[in-house]
C-alpha cells in the first residue's frame, strides 16, 4: 500500500513538473518577444498614453537574470528563423 502511494506520488510531481516546463516555454515565448517588442520600439512614436507600460515592461525584463532573457531570446530567434 505504502509503495502505492508512494508511486501515485512520483507520477503526480512528474505530472506537475511536465505542467510547469510547458508553462516556462510560454513564459519564455512572451517575454523574448516582449523583449524584442522594446528593442525595436521607436519611443518617439509612442502615443503619450503607452509610455508609462512601455518602461514597466521595459524595467521588468531588465530585472530578469541574464541567463533567463538568453533563454528567452534564444526561444524567439528560433521561431524568428524558422517562419523566414
Amino acid at each position: 500500500m505504502f509503495h502505492q502511494l508512494q508511486e501515485q506520488e512520483v507520477s503526480m510531481l512528474r505530472a506537475e513538473i511536465e505542467i510547469l516546463m510547458k508553462e516556462r516555454q510560454s513564459l519564455l515565448k512572451a517575454t523574448g518577444a516582449a523583449a524584442a517588442f522594446i528593442a525595436n520600439l521607436d519611443s518617439g512614436a509612442l502615443p503619450e498614453g503607452a509610455y508609462e507600460a512601455a518602461e514597466m515592461l521595459s524595467n521588468c525584463l531588465n530585472d530578469l537574470p541574464e541567463e533567463t532573457l538568453r533563454d528567452a531570446l534564444d526561444k524567439v530567434r528560433a521561431e524568428l528563423a524558422d517562419s523566414e
